[in-house]
C-alpha cells in the first residue's frame, strides 16, 4: 500500500469528491470503489456514502467521498459542498438540478459528454474550474463496459495523483470477483476513460455567477404541515425527462409491423406508448401511435416482448431527432429534419389524464 500526499486539502484537512448522477449509471458503486481505493490503496482515512430516494433507478443520485491523512480523524458525514472533483455522469442533469453548486476555481469537473470543454462550460454555466470531458457513453458501448468504469478512469486523470493501476486493482477486487467475465471489458473502458479525457481550465471571469451549495430540504414541519399529514402534492412523473437514464440504446417503432396487441404498453414501466382511436384492418380500433422518448428510459423491455418486431433496438446517437420532446411542437414543426419525433409527451397514456382529473380538468 502506497501512502500518498493529498494536494490542496480544504481548511478541515479533507480532500472531497462529489458524484452527480442518475440511478442506474453506477455512481453508487463508483463512489464505493473510490472510498475503498483511499483506504486500501492510498493509505488514507476514507469515508463514502450516497444519497438517493426510495427508487434509485432513473432518479437523482449523489455520492460523496472524503479522504484525509491517516493521522487526521474523519468523523463527519455531511454532504460535500465544495468538491475538489465533481463527477457529472450525465450532462442532461444540468439545468434540472443544481449539480454544479459549490464548484470553484480549484474544482476539477469531469463530465460525460460529447461536447468540447468550452461548450460544456457554457452548457453547465460554470463559474470556474478545470473541465474534463469524456464521451463515457460511447466508450462504454465500444468496450461493452459500464459508464461508471469509464468515469472512474477520467476522474483518476483529473485528480493528478490517482494512479490508474490502483483503480485497476480495486476493480479486480470488486467487479472482478462478482462479474469475472466482464472484468477485462470494464478495465478496457477504465483505461480509455483515463486516456481519452480532454480538459481546459477556466478562470472566474464573471461570465457565469458562482452558485453556492444548499441542501434541498422539505419546507414542512410540525408547525405548518397539512392537517392529518395529507400530502396534497400527489406523485407524478408526467413532466419528468427520463431520457438521461438511457445508456446508448432506445426502442425504434416500425408502425407497419405493429398489430396493436398492446403488449408493449403492458410491459412498459413508464407508460410511454400511446393508443388513440383509429382503424386497423378495416375496423375501428385503438391504434398504437408510437412512444414518447421524453419519458423513455431505454430499458428495451418492449423490444423483448414485441411479437412482430415492430419495436427494435437502435443506437440513440444515430437518431438525434428522437431526443426532442413533443412539448416543443411549434419549434419542431419549423424543422423538416425533426418531422418524426415520437408521440406527444404531454398525453402519455393514463398518467397525464389522471393528473388532469385530479386538477379538475379531463373527465
Amino acid at each position: 500500500m502506497q501512502q500518498v500526499t493529498l494536494p490542496d486539502v480544504n481548511t478541515f484537512g479533507y480532500y472531497e469528491i462529489r458524484l452527480e448522477s442518475i440511478g442506474g449509471l453506477g455512481a453508487n458503486l463508483a463512489g464505493k470503489m473510490l472510498g475503498e481505493l483511499g483506504a486500501a490503496y492510498l493509505g488514507l482515512n476514507s469515508a463514502f456514502f450516497s444519497s438517493y430516494g426510495s427508487e434509485k433507478r432513473g432518479s437523482p443520485v449523489k455520492s460523496y467521498i472524503r479522504w484525509c491523512a491517516p493521522d487526521h480523524p474523519l468523523r463527519i458525514t455531511s454532504p460535500v459542498e465544495t468538491p475538489h472533483i465533481l463527477g457529472l455522469f450525465h450532462e442532461k442533469l444540468a439545468g434540472k438540478l443544481p449539480v454544479t453548486a459549490g464548484v470553484d476555481e480549484k474544482t476539477a469537473v469531469v463530465v460525460n459528454t460529447t461536447c468540447s470543454p468550452d461548450q460544456t462550460r457554457d452548457n453547465l454555466k460554470l463559474y470556474a474550474g478545470e473541465v474534463f470531458c469524456v464521451d463515457a457513453l460511447k466508450i462504454a458501448m465500444d468496450t461493452k463496459s459500464r459508464i461508471n468504469m469509464v468515469m472512474l478512469g477520467a476522474i483518476a486523470k483529473a485528480s493528478g495523483f490517482i494512479e490508474l493501476e490502483f483503480l485497476e486493482d480495486i476493480a479486480r477486487d470488486t467487479v472482478g470477483k462478482k462479474y469475472p467475465a466482464l472484468l477485462e471489458n470494464n478495465l478496457s473502458g477504465m483505461r480509455r476513460g483515463f486516456e481519452e479525457v480532454r480538459s481546459k481550465r477556466f478562470e472566474a471571469d464573471g461570465k457565469y455567477p458562482h452558485v453556492s451549495y444548499q441542501e434541498v430540504k422539505n419546507s414542512w414541519g410540525y408547525a405548518n404541515a397539512p392537517i392529518g399529514g395529507i400530502n396534497p402534492q400527489f406523485g407524478s412523473t408526467v413532466s419528468n425527462d427520463l431520457s438521461a437514464s438511457r445508456q446508448g440504446y432506445l426502442p425504434l417503432f416500425i408502425q407497419d409491423r405493429c398489430i396493436n396487441c398492446g403488449l408493449c404498453d403492458t410491459t412498459c414501466p413508464d407508460m410511454v406508448f400511446q393508443f388513440l382511436p383509429g382503424e386497423y384492418r378495416g375496423k375501428p380500433a385503438m391504434v398504437n401511435t408510437g412512444l414518447d422518448y421524453h419519458h423513455c428510459k431505454g430499458c428495451l423491455r418492449c423490444v423483448e416482448v414485441c411479437p412482430t418486431e415492430a419495436l427494435v433496438a437502435g443506437l440513440e446517437q444515430e437518431h438525434p431527432q428522437l431526443q426532442f420532446a413533443r412539448q416543443n411542437k411549434d419549434l419542431i414543426a419549423s424543422l423538416p429534419e425533426y418531422e418524426d419525433v415520437g408521440a406527444n409527451s404531454w398525453v402519455t397514456s393514463e398518467s397525464h389524464l389522471t393528473e388532469q382529473r385530479m386538477d379538475g380538468g379531463a373527465v
